[in-house]
């Protein structure tokens, strides 16, 4: 319970930011992107800055929730962080919640209650063992490398949803290597953490996996990065999950409720992303 309150905690402090990110992004020249001074026209928008905050307290969030829970349990949570964010900035901004949205947030749950119940996720140990994670990196590096190729040949949404993905993936291996960390500060006290590579893969990719994020909400919309990076960060997570902790997923006849729900995911957070309240030009100055 521990793990599924903090995942709850981390999705509604991520999907906050991704709104707020979306709306700072907008206004970064296009001939900025992929450049680190994009981050230096960023750094100087309050609204930025703000979602910087949430990211930081969705990190602590994380690291208790990794902590406490299996990884392939944690990381799908996180698909409710646009519904979640969504309904709270209507109740917030006093907007009335379309229909429309409802039906995205009806979409994305039972996706999600659907894809949980049947993959039910067990077992695992807390760590990586060995030299797995030598293929592990090689493997993601690869995977990042012809998603950032690819969308660097093109444009708008595309590149945005290809950048999309590579964050995604950025973003589960944060949390691959950040739940081995955590076990090891578990194990072995401060010192055990503090001497692990482990901790600052994280830092090094969780800070890629921003920039990552920054750069495909700069090249197009939200609706073009929003599905690609919550469900490319939930299958990628559980691919982790399975690979290198060891955690075991239903197979067998049980596949087919698993993808459907996933493409109930997949279609509400469409839904939901082409909402005004996800909008970052729509959305009320009081966001900032």
């Amino acid at each position: 319970m521990i793990s599924v309150l903090f995942a709850v905690l981390t999705a509604l402090s991520n999907g906050t930011a991704s709104v707020m990110q979306r709306r700072a992004a907008q206004k970064v020249p296009d001939n900025e992107a992929m450049h680190l001074s994009l981050i230096g026209h960023l750094l100087r928008q309050k609204v930025w800055l703000a979602g910087i905050g949430l990211v930081i307290v969705a990190a602590v969030c994380q690291a208790v929730a990794l902590a406490t829970g299996p990884i392939a349990v944690v990381q799908p949570i996180f698909v409710i962080e646009l519904p979640a964010t969504l309904l709270v900035a209507g109740f917030v901004m006093r907007v009335g919640v379309p229909r429309t949205v409802w039906a995205g947030v009806a979409a994305v749950t039972l996706g999600l209650a659907l894809g949980m119940a049947s993959a039910a996720p067990v077992g695992g140990s807390d760590q990586v063992r060995g030299v797995a994670w030598i293929p592990a990196l090689v493997a993601t590096g690869i995977f990042l490398a012809v998603l950032i190729g690819s969308a660097l040949s093109t444009s708008g949404n595309t590149r945005a949803a290809l950048l999309g993905l590579a964050a995604a993936c950025g973003y589960a291996l944060t949390a691959a290597l950040m739940k081995d960390a955590m076990a090891r500060l578990d194990s072995g006290g401060v010192s055990s953490l503090l001497t692990a590579w482990q901790l600052y893969g994280t830092a090094v990719a969780g800070v890629g996996a921003l920039f990552l994020l920054q750069n495909a909400l700069q090249a197009g919309s939200l609706v073009a990065v929003q599905p690609m990076l919550t469900l490319g960060d939930a299958l990628i997570s559980i691919t982790y999950g399975v690979t290198l902790f060891g955690e075991e997923l239903r197979t067998g006849w049980w596949v087919l409720p698993q993808l459907i729900g996933l493409v109930l995911i997949a279609v509400g957070c469409v839904v939901l992303a082409r909402s005004p309240l996800a909008s970052a030009n729509t959305a009320p100055s009081r966001v900032k």
